[in-house]
């Protein structure tokens, strides 16, 4: 059943990798005449097969551009649409938006039909194969909004956004890349500085790896080449972030000198207390403030488990907020770590013991 849709259409989708093909998934799903560009015909090819559009044909008019290639060609593509389509309204999802905006102002394109945007969204696995149609589903999206463009004209970029079920949010450009500069850009440099230091470790230090580890370096595998773009473009307010972050470290470093000094436990105790402050402030599920408890169940390694645990959850009556799985190093056992209300986790815990399930720690 084709949901109804916003968008008029067609949209032109220029970029076929995993945003582009994401948003072609999403709007050919609502009925939307979606058409896909690429530099890449391999890419055009699997996103076309995928079901995300079709190929350029003669005679196009699009209502809406939607720009998805790499920040450091996004200014010049987003340039040569504008002028290769005078009636349609073009945006782009570039991770940086102000230097995107000085270079077609500086190209002199018609930025009363640009406005450009961000879906806080994606996958570590890039290209079309890693398209999905629900990607941008209860997502926040940046419009990041300038005054050269009206609010009638740029509704078209809003009902991309709501058909695609993601959050509209506004932001100038200013804000918004300091807002990823400290939500995505920073965290990836940690990540990556962070994982680096288990090239020249000990394998006995490696394999106790557990999954604390693993969620503080998951971006760490990220592509380089793309990364290398997108600081590159945003360096200042990421540099600004980086010197403060030096700053913490220094302290942290200070107290560790001597920690039988006068105020160095203390000291270490109110960084490490700053940090449950700043993550309680991250919005929870559905972006609401409800925190979560986390119960741990020890799950055989064998068929069926796991969908066995998940059902007896619902039968108990209890609602899964989020789960995730991790394993036990040699043996044959799974952590399932599931996160439910606090008012929950008593009788859950009875409750899945009297059936058998043992409940870590």
């Amino acid at each position: 059943m084709v949901v109804e849709s916003r968008l008029i259409g067609p949209v032109r989708v220029v970029g076929a990798g995993l945003l582009g093909t994401s948003v072609g998934l999403g709007l050919t799903a609502r009925g939307i005449d979606v058409i896909l560009a690429d530099a890449s015909p391999t890419h055009v090819s699997i996103a076309v097969d995928l079901g995300a559009g079709r190929r350029a044909a003669a005679g196009d008019a699009p209502q809406l551009i939607v720009v998805a290639t790499p920040p450091d060609v996004t200014a010049s593509v987003v340039a040569a649409e504008l002028a290769a389509f005078p009636d349609a309204i073009v945006t782009d999802v570039a991770s940086v938006k102000l230097a995107v905006l000085s270079e077609l102002a500086e190209l002199g394109a018609d930025l009363s039909r640009y406005i450009g945007s961000h879906p806080m969204a994606g996958r570590e696995r890039g290209g079309p194969l890693g398209g999905r149609a629900d990607l941008f589903v209860g997502r926040p999206w940046v419009v990041a909004a300038h005054d050269a463009i009206s609010y009638q004209r740029a509704g078209a970029i809003d009902d991309l956004i709501l058909d695609l079920g993601a959050t509209l949010v506004e932001m100038t450009p200013e804000q918004h890349d300091a807002g990823v500069a400290l939500i995505s850009h920073v965290p990836q440099v940690i990540s990556s500085l962070m994982a680096r230091r288990f090239i020249d470790a000990p394998s006995a230090a490696v394999n106790l790896a557990g999954q604390g580890v693993r969620d503080v370096t998951r971006v760490a595998a990220s592509d380089p080449d793309l990364w290398v773009q997108i600081l590159g473009a945003n360096a200042a307010p990421v540099r600004d972030i980086l010197v403060a972050y030096r700053d913490d470290l220094d302290r942290f470093i200070g107290a560790l000198d001597d920690p039988e000094a006068p105020g160095a436990r203390r000291r270490v105790a109110e960084e490490l207390a700053g940090g449950n402050v700043g993550v309680a402030r991250l919005p929870g599920k559905h972006g609401t403030d409800k925190r979560f408890t986390t119960l741990t169940v020890m799950v055989d390694d064998s068929p069926g488990q796991l969908a066995r645990l998940l059902a007896e959850i619902g039968e108990i009556g209890v609602n899964l907020e989020d789960l995730r799985l991790e394993h036990a190093p040699g043996i044959q056992v799974g952590l399932a770590e599931i996160a439910v209300l606090p008012e929950t986790v008593e009788h859950l815990t009875t409750e899945l013991a009297a059936r058998g399930w043992r409940i870590a720690g």
